[in-house]
């Protein structure tokens, strides 16, 4: 055996080894999580601390659910993911298509405008925000959590650029056979850009769950929170039991994470996919 197989050997340890412990310390929580919410309370405080329960208390989980609207954060949480989403959808595959296909005096500049808008802190924009949600008088309504993010400048250029490397020549053909605009987007490039526009879909919807500050400055009553921030105010009712806030997390992460597990081939073909030229 060379000294360059050697090296070529010891390499791909050194790889996999580095890439086990990545996924040992990611997995690791939310493994404490899903083990905690089965512990009793006695379990959970106890020291030194044990991994795995003694026996698994799936009781937590009906208890946390009837010590708060579970029911209504996540149909809350579900309206707010929905139609945020399928809002981002339509305004980004319209917007993207434009830029990439049509020609209208100052695309170029209209989107290097947009694109600078990206380093803006978002922490200045929820400032402007909600002076307009207050001035419209949408406190306390789904509207304001929704409006406010129907559009998302980095998904449109994302999407610009795989919808710019279309071949020129498939749109040509469909103008030859009178094809309009519209037709060729819905017929031609929604399908050959699936994958992307699902990624699309997973993360604006996975942001949507996970949104919290923005809800918890729009929202001031129980029946309008969300899932993230009903956590948070579970947190504070039930601060000593440990075992119910684990149990509470488990049913806030769990549903995007089956979205995710169900749907992550196209998240993967996204990815691989944006450095790829037509």
């Amino acid at each position: 055996m060379n000294k360059r197989k050697v090296v070529n050997i010891v390499a791909e340890v050194l790889k996999y080894a580095i890439l086990i412990a990545g996924a040992i310390f990611t997995l690791l929580p939310f493994l404490w999580m899903i083990l905690s919410s089965l512990k009793t309370s006695a379990e959970i405080t106890a020291i030194p601390p044990s991994l795995f329960p003694k026996v698994p208390q799936f009781s937590n989980f009906a208890e946390a659910w009837k010590s708060a609207p579970f029911p209504r954060y996540i149909f809350n949480t579900l309206v707010v993911t929905i139609i945020s989403t399928a809002g981002v959808l339509v305004t980004t595959v319209l917007a993207a298509y434009a830029f990439a296909r049509l020609n209208f005096p100052g695309k170029k500049l209209m989107l290097s405008l947009m694109l600078a808008t990206l380093m803006i802190p978002g922490e200045m924009l929820i400032i402007t925000n909600f002076i307009t949600i207050t001035k419209l008088k949408w406190i306390n309504t789904y509207q304001a959590m929704i409006v406010p993010y129907l559009a998302s400048v980095f998904y449109i250029y994302l999407l610009t650029q795989f919808f710019s490397q279309v071949p020129d020549a498939l749109y040509l053909a469909a103008k030859v056979d009178k094809c309009n605009d519209f037709k060729y987007l819905i017929k031609i490039m929604i399908p050959i850009n699936k994958s992307p526009i699902t990624t699309v879909c997973i993360l604006n919807a996975i942001g949507c769950w996970n949104s919290f500050m923005w809800p918890l400055l729009v929202t001031n009553s129980k029946e309008m929170r969300v899932l993230s921030y009903g956590l948070m105010q579970f947190q504070t009712e039930n601060g000593s039991s440990y075992e119910l806030i684990m149990a509470a997390s488990c049913i806030l992460v769990l549903p995007i994470v089956v979205v995710y597990l169900i749907l992550r081939k196209y998240v993967i073909e996204g990815v691989t996919q944006s450095g790829i030229k037509g």
